[in-house]
């Protein structure tokens, strides 16, 4: 799509406009490279430059998001907030200091909300500037407006200002080669609803100093003009970024490594990757249905009416299997199947001894991730008394609550341990799904973990005890384990067919007036749809892309939890398919070949939120010191901790004797976490000779004539930015005790 003239109005400056865009470098060891330009540090003293990233706020979205950045991805960074009385004064002082007789950088990176946040000609603003020069520091501009200052031209020169929605926009070749090189090119911005502008942005024909990393077509595709590109100007260089972003936009998700890549120069504390892998909880169970004339699920303690639920359960076949099978090789994607042997023995036994599913995935068990998911799916917590709805937890005599015992718990581990090694199957142990995420707390009728469950894992060898992630996100202990939370996908367990899938979709998801169940009118934490979904053409033309678009928006959040789903949505129209290719097709089409997704395990996933937990304490105890002198970079941190880094490719770990190996090659960087060798006390990387600097694409003349079209004033409503995601789906179905 190409874009119009607009205007040079300032009216939206930085911060104005609801989702900025800007992420934080961040805090990496100190200067990989020194900007083109940058002044030398005094004398021939190589300074040091702390590995830290100096954040100032103005309370709008564009830092907003690049706090959220830094910190998911364990990045230290200082926040000055512009409205607080008594905050630090940025200066000389603030900024730098000496230790030892070396000059100290104490931030190797400065985000700013926009190029001058403190007024024109003020002493903070001339501090930075003459900071940034001395120690060679890069510069993010949050979201500023497309003008000369930042080395652009105004926007009814050749440009556009306006909503983005739906923009199809394109990293330059200069951005491939630079801090976008992980990126295959294109990138649409989102537009998620036609009634709300959720971006907005000013387009500018770059000036010279300036370089296009992202740009879009204007004049009806005849010229180009750039969204984010590098200034440099007077020894100092920025990242200029003309258009308003949130935490939440896949744009912001798909740059954020860049942008911290370039303010960092390439070597930072922090570590990301874009995770997906994805469970299939119940296999070998069957599976109740959803009855669309009751609207609810027979089996389910609620569903009047619809207390037989075997009547048509939903079940995989081993047709459906050698799908599965096939599916995996073609799409390059590996699925962990989460099973139930007893519940699949039941069902052999009511069939005439002969289950053809379970022969086929057994044949075919190499093939898969395996994860214990108790032998016949019980629910573990306390004894639910179902004579009244909702459920309750039943009570002895004197009011105690009554639990499933350690000994029933343990035994519904090891029976389900016992039988995968008798067929062959590798199960990790450490390993468990238990049935609807029971044992642990239920709210609001459990509100603690079943006091028998903590003994029943140690019994049975368990430290990842999978836990939902809409209901608790974090990770947390259970007895001697820890939680691995996962996402619940809305594809749900209970339906087979398209139209099943669309017609409880339309049940939760609308108003009680437009025939649904008014759930959604109830739910503070979830809308309601303008109207009902078609249900012969609503699940590939609204479900898929909706679901595909979150579990995407989890893969570039640096987020590891796995999604879960049920056996179900492999069996008949085989639902979970559409969204996962869906979203591996978008993924592939935004990312190169040197960020694959990254598909942890169940133990890996909760080693990585183990380490993250140890390191964000380590640096909220002000306990790790990291910095860098010339191209070595030293990180120190409590006995015990690892450190996530990121540094060039050619990084070696210093050794007692010699160097060796750091970190895993990803999205054209090495990084990985560390801890110090032997008989040493800190990580030291020795970093790759500094490359000659590319010649600078050649940048359009200074001055180049305005077009002669009239000027047409910015728009002036109010830029409305998409609104975060619901908290994980508050209307999915959970499944009934025995499904």
């Amino acid at each position: 799509m190409a874009y119009g003239k607009n205007t040079r109005g300032g009216a939206r400056r930085a911060g104005r406009a609801g989702a900025a865009i800007v992420t934080a470098g961040l805090l990496g060891t100190a200067l990989a490279l020194a900007p083109t330009g940058a002044v030398a540090a005094p004398a021939a003293v190589v300074p040091r430059v702390d590995l830290k990233v100096l954040v100032v706020d103005d309370g709008g979205e564009a830092v907003a998001a690049v706090t959220d950045e830094l910190r998911s991805t364990g990045v230290p960074f200082t926040t000055v907030k512009l409205g607080e009385a008594g905050r630090p004064v940025i200066n000389a002082a603030f900024l730098s200091d000496t230790v030892s007789g070396r000059p100290r950088a104490k931030f190797q990176g400065v985000v700013l909300p926009n190029e001058a946040p403190f007024g024109a000609n003020s002493a903070e603003s001339a501090a930075l500037v003459t900071y940034e020069k001395t120690f060679g520091i890069r510069q993010v501009d949050a979201y500023t407006w497309s003008h000369p200052g930042v080395g652009l031209d105004y926007t009814d020169q050749e440009g556009y200002a306006g909503p983005l929605d739906g923009v199809d926009a394109a990293v330059t070749a200069a951005g491939r080669a630079g801090p976008f090189g992980y990126l295959d090119g294109p990138l649409k911005f989102e537009d998620n609803s036609p009634s709300v502008v959720e971006s907005y942005g000013y387009a500018g024909r770059p000036r010279a100093g300036y370089t296009s990393y992202l740009d879009i077509p204007v004049n009806n595709g005849a010229t180009r003009a750039s969204l984010v590109g590098e200034y440099t100007a007077d020894g100092r260089s920025e990242l200029v970024v003309t258009f308003a972003y949130n935490k939440y936009q896949k744009q912001f998700r798909v740059l954020a490594r860049g942008v911290v890549d370039w303010l960092t120069q390439g070597v930072h504390l922090g570590q990301s990757r874009n995770y997906f892998s994805v469970h299939v909880d119940d296999v070998f169970a069957p599976d109740a249905r959803w009855n669309s004339q009751l609207n609810c699920t027979p089996g389910d303690f609620d569903c009047k009416g619809g207390e037989n639920e075997g009547e048509n359960p939903v079940r995989m076949t081993a047709a459906d299997a050698q799908y599965a099978a096939q599916w995996q090789k073609q799409s390059g994607f590996l699925l962990d199947m989460v099973y139930n042997a007893g519940a699949g023995e039941e069902w052999k036994a009511e069939h005439g001894n002969v289950d053809a599913l379970a022969n086929q995935l057994v044949a075919d068990r190499a093939q898969y991730r395996w994860i214990n998911h108790t032998y016949t799916h019980p629910f573990l917590g306390c004894t639910q008394d179902n004579t009244v709805v909702p459920w309750k937890c039943a009570t002895d005599a004197a009011g105690k609550t009554l639990y499933m015992s350690r000994a029933e718990i343990s035994k519904q581990i090891s029976d389900n341990q016992k039988w995968a090694t008798g067929k062959g199957i590798a199960v990790d142990k450490t390993e468990l799904v238990t049935g609807e995420h029971s044992g642990l707390k239920t709210l609001p009728q459990q509100p603690v973990d079943n006091p028998n469950l903590a003994g029943a894992l140690a019994d049975n060898g368990v430290k990842w005890i999978a836990s939902d992630a809409s209901r608790e996100p974090g990770q947390r202990a259970a007895g001697a384990a820890m939680t691995v939370p996962r996402h619940p996908m809305n594809v749900y367990y209970n339906v087979g067919t398209a139209a099943e899938m669309a017609d409880e979709y339309n049940w939760l998801y609308t108003s009680r007036a437009d025939g649904g169940s008014g759930a959604c009118e109830d739910n503070p934490a979830s809308t309601c749809m303008a109207a009902p979904l078609d249900v012969n053409t609503g699940f590939a033309s609204y479900i898929v892309p909706q679901e595909a678009r979150t579990a995407l928006g989890h893969v570039v959040a640096n987020d590891p939890r796995p999604h879960y789903v049920h056996q179900s949505n492999l069996a008949e129209e085989r639902l979970l398919y559409p969204v996962i290719d869906k979203t591996l097709a978008d993924y592939r089409a935004l990312f190169a070949d040197n960020a694959p997704v990254v598909n942890l395990r169940q133990k890996d996933v909760g080693v990585e939120f183990t380490r993250r937990t140890a390191w964000d304490k380590a640096l909220a105890d002000n306990k790790v010191t990291a910095y860098r002198i010339g191209d070595t970079v030293t990180v120190q941190a409590p006995s015990g901790v690892v450190a996530p880094i990121t540094a060039p490719t050619g990084t070696k770990k210093q050794l007692l004797l010699g160097t060796g190996a750091f970190g895993t090659a990803y999205a054209g960087a090495l990084s990985g976490w560390d801890a110090p060798g032997t008989l040493q006390s800190a990580v030291t990387l020795k970093l790759p000779a500094v490359p000659a600097p590319a010649p600078a694409a050649k940048a359009p003349a200074a001055g180049a004539p305005a077009t002669k079209t009239p000027a047409l004033r910015a728009p002036v409503a109010k830029v409305t930015p998409a609104a975060p995601p619901a908290p994980e789906q508050p209307l999915v179905p959970q499944e009934s005790a025995g499904h």
